[in-house]
């Protein structure tokens, strides 16, 4: 957690077969367009005042091509690459990502704010928002997820005005 350490997966037909037969109409009915909107307006506000970037990943289920070997930490990873969250001008890109099949939810953060917050501290705050997540309360977990990202990233790198203005989309990225 917080940390770009390589983590070796095992191979697995049990989360293959999870994602093979996952349904997102039994298990993903919070994702809709207001809740996005809402979750969107969120990471923008957990934006302001300090100098970092956030960014939300929601994603129905692993891709079913590389599922068998590879974790949500994995694609944690690999969505931190792709969609460019390391690519701040100070290190301070914060990933979230929610991976709905598997109940899970990694933050992967640049090497800037690494240097500043622990991987417990990374890990306490992922806890605290899947057991929000596993007594129903979603939206309200990413919620609270974002204000407290937000908090820390103000706490390290706090600024009145941002004059660059925002490096990356602070729209939700939702993957079906």
């Amino acid at each position: 957690m917080g940390s770009l350490h390589t983590q070796l997966t095992k191979p697995s037909f049990a989360r293959w077969w999870r994602q093979v037969l996952f349904v997102p109409l039994l298990h993903s009915r919070w994702i809709n367009t207001e809740t996005i909107q809402m979750l969107t307006a969120k990471v923008t506000q957990a934006e302001l005042g300090h100098r970092g970037e956030v960014f939300l990943v929601i994603e129905n289920h692993l891709p079913i091509s590389s599922a068998y070997y590879s974790s949500g930490h994995d694609r944690a990873i690999e969505l931190f690459s792709r969609c460019r969250v390391w690519d701040t001008e100070e290190n301070t890109g914060v990933l979230i990502y929610v991976n709905v099949c598997e109940h899970y939810l990694h933050i992967v953060a640049d090497r800037g704010i690494s240097s500043h917050v622990s991987p417990t501290v990374w890990q306490a705050m992922s806890d605290k928002a899947v057991a929000g997540i596993a007594n129903q309360k979603t939206a309200e977990s990413l919620t609270e997820l974002l204000d407290e990202v937000g908090q820390l990233l103000r706490q390290y790198y706090h600024l009145e005005d941002d004059p660059a203005g925002n490096e990356l989309s602070d729209t939700v990225l939702f993957i079906k």
